[in-house]
């Protein structure tokens, strides 16, 4: 048996991102993912709206090694894996000494969260720019400034749960940022209130975003015409 590769702390976390090809099986799409979760990962399926891709897996667990065969079995599935993200969860440097259940949610998060089907994903970085460098400025300051910007993703609470994940030397950004909420609007609102924040405003450069409903694996495949 091959070795079982883990964070010491927390969870892997991957994104994939596949479109349909004539040779997607629904039956083996969703056997692969009900064994994930029997053996103990949590795998989010989501039907995307737009152009790049038709549907996302988001999984979480303890083994790398079974995360990927995850997804090599989605491939075998007929589906293509037209893009992805890696990263582990994390809680941040500027949430040390939070409340256990806090730290719970951030480290071992239980997804998806009831009642929030509008859903999106998008992979940040903090600007090392000649005028704005967020890794030149002194701790303190960085703190406030993520303070401030924690505030204002509070206001959202019972809305949207946001998931943020460490990606740094993982993947091309350094945050993997998943959202999930109530209503399309909420996911619009919380990222455009929380860019004024001045951690975002003058630090923040982001990727792609990615824009879907979550819903169980053969809701999803249904929804899509896989059979």
């Amino acid at each position: 048996m091959t070795d079982i590769v883990s964070p010491k702390i927390g969870m892997a976390v991957v994104h994939l991102f596949c479109k349909v090809t004539p040779l997607a099986d629904a039956e083996a799409i969703s056997s692969a993912v009900q064994k994930a979760q029997a053996e103990g990962d949590q795998v989010v399926t989501v039907a995307i709206l737009g152009h790049k891709a038709d549907l996302a897996f988001m999984a979480l667990g303890y083994d790398m090694w079974r995360i990927r065969r995850l997804q090599a079995a989605l491939q075998s599935a007929g589906l293509e894996i037209v893009d992805s993200y890696v990263s582990l969860t994390e809680l941040s440097e500027y949430a040390q000494g939070v409340p256990e259940p806090q730290r719970s949610a951030r480290l071992t998060p239980v997804l998806p969260p009831e009642n929030m089907p509008a859903w999106c994903f998008y992979p940040m970085s903090k600007q090392r720019g000649d005028v704005n460098n967020w890794f030149t400025l002194p701790y303190d300051d960085r703190k406030e400034m993520m303070y401030e910007h924690g505030a204002s993703g509070r206001t959202f609470a019972g809305r949207v749960v946001q998931v943020v994940t460490g990606s740094t030397g993982l993947d091309d950004f350094e945050w993997g940022v998943t959202l999930f909420a109530t209503a399309p609007d909420d996911l619009k609102e919380v990222v455009y209130t929380m860019r004024f924040d001045t951690a975002s405003a003058l630090y923040a450069e982001f990727g792609p975003f990615y824009t879907g409903m979550v819903a169980p694996v053969d809701e999803v495949l249904s929804q899509l015409g896989i059979d």
